[in-house]
């Protein structure tokens, strides 16, 4: 835990009590702060009672003595309407703050020096905040990871000298943390999200511009409009900019050929690592996760051989185009993280050929959008509520079963690929939430591991003993 000491013995108002908010409560009084905390649901508040957390409905308590206000980033601060809670604190003049901002206040006020990489972007936030994780700790550094990615920021390790912070951070934080200041700063791209909660995509571009614009050396993606405006802007106020692109030259920043990084610096440019056969980080999306992974690093300090030999042995993010087990010439990907067509794109584009397992509860505009990738489709195992309406779409274009559940699934498309006898990957990508069949989509990829590592003959590339 980081205790908040910034606030030792001054009052402070939090809304927000689910994981993360009772985490950052407990660090509040950790630190000494007098803590008056509220949800909208009594059990979260009976919860926090019981565990010495100062309770109080906020609508009854003394506003102006407030020191600050922390709301919790699933709270809407502005749209579609502000929360009541931020009402009351406006109209009180209260400072209103999330977990990230407290934690960069820690930072400042004991380690301010200790490096600090705070990652954003629509797309492949995870995925490049867990691979800078892994580099800096396969390198012996030591490293914590947290925010947005599933832990609680105030649950890590102190701030300290020599002690790796790596945060990612969704929108919803960087809107709650105006000094966030890190070492390196990752912006990796700009498309249309959250706009319920941010209004307009321009204001949804502003919040991501803050995390870079902070920071001492910014890493941005430049193949969308919005983020190369961004970069030109922030560089002109004098921020150092490294570039980064999965599908243009850059003349400082690194760059994509294909699987190959180049590194430009200085008007030259050279090799950095070439991607070819690290199955983690296959297609041209993971080129651009590991170009800001690379100069993410540099700018920490990070030896370009400790960085590479981190890229080659990087596991994958669990259920995202994770490689989890082989047969013969057959690898078996979880990607069961892609709930929608959108995000199953990237591992559809990522292979040749593909024995596809899709469907579950479907989204908005099933998978019409994915008729480009269907070329690279032998066979699709549809299962879930989907699998009549993604018949429909696949038609006569690509052969498809009606599976019905993952098990029969998996071992249908197994066998299927098997008796192919040319280099194939059996892939879960359901294109679907879970919620007909499964709790989430971290059960579904669970689930698919298990029927997996149940089939003859298969090397399993992970452990499935520690719910791999």
């Amino acid at each position: 835990m980081i205790p908040v000491t910034t606030f030792k013995d001054r009052k402070v108002a939090l809304f927000g009590l689910g994981g993360s908010g009772l985490a950052t409560a407990k660090a509040l009084v950790a630190g000494g702060a007098v803590v008056v905390a509220w949800d909208d649901n009594p059990d979260s508040v009976a919860k926090a009672a019981g565990e010495g957390i100062g309770t109080a409905d906020l609508r009854t308590i003394d506003w102006p003595a407030m020191a600050a206000f922390v709301l919790s980033p699933g709270v809407p601060l502005t749209h579609p309407k502000p929360h009541w809670s931020v009402d009351l604190a406006r109209a009180a003049g209260v400072e209103i703050i999330g977990d990230v901002e407290l934690f960069v206040r820690e930072r400042r006020a004991h380690a301010p020096y200790c490096p600090f990489i705070a990652i954003t972007g629509t797309n492949g936030k995870s995925t490049t905040t867990a691979l800078i994780a892994h580099i800096l700790k396969s390198s012996g550094r030591d490293t914590q990871l947290g925010g947005n990615i599933g832990t609680a920021i105030l649950t890590l390790d102190p701030p300290k000298a020599e002690r790796y912070f790596v945060v990612e951070c969704s929108s919803y934080q960087i809107d709650l943390a105006p000094t966030l200041n890190p070492t390196a700063g990752i912006l990796l791209n700009l498309t249309p999200d959250h706009l319920d909660r941010h209004g307009t995509m321009q204001h949804y571009a502003d919040i991501k511009e803050r995390l870079v614009a902070g920071s001492a050396t910014a890493v941005i993606g430049v193949d969308d409009s919005y983020s190369a405006l961004i970069a030109d802007r922030i560089e002109r106020a004098g921020v150092p900019v490294r570039r980064i692109s999965k599908r243009n030259v850059t003349a400082e920043g690194l760059y994509a050929e294909g699987s190959r990084i180049i590194e430009a610096h200085g008007g030259t440019s050279s090799l950095f690592i070439d991607l070819d056969g690290i199955q983690t980080l296959k297609g041209g999306h993971n080129a651009q996760n590991a170009a800001a992974a690379i100069a993410a690093c540099l700018a920490v300090g990070v030896s370009a051989e400790d960085i590479r030999a981190g890229l080659k042995s990087f596991p994958g993010l669990k259920h995202r185009m994770q490689p989890v087990g082989r047969r013969g010439h057959v690898v078996f990907v979880n990607d069961s993280k892609a709930t929608n067509a959108d995000a199953a794109a990237p591992a559809l584009s990522s292979y040749d050929r593909i024995y596809w397992i899709a469907g579950g509860l479907p989204k908005e505009g099933g998978i019409a959008s994915l008729a480009p990738l269907f070329p690279r489709i032998v066979k699709a195992y549809l299962i879930g509520e989907a699998a009549p309406a993604f018949a429909a779409t696949l038609g006569e274009t690509v052969s498809y079963e009606i599976s019905g559940t993952l098990e029969r699934a998996v071992a249908h498309a197994a066998a299927d690929a098997e008796s192919n006898g040319e280099a194939s990957a059996v892939m879960l990508s359901p294109a679907c939430a879970s919620f007909d069949q499964y709790k989430n989509f971290e059960v579904r990829g669970d689930a698919f591991v298990k029927h997996v590592a149940g089939l003859d003959g298969v090397t399993m590339l992970i452990e499935t003993g520690k719910g791999n």
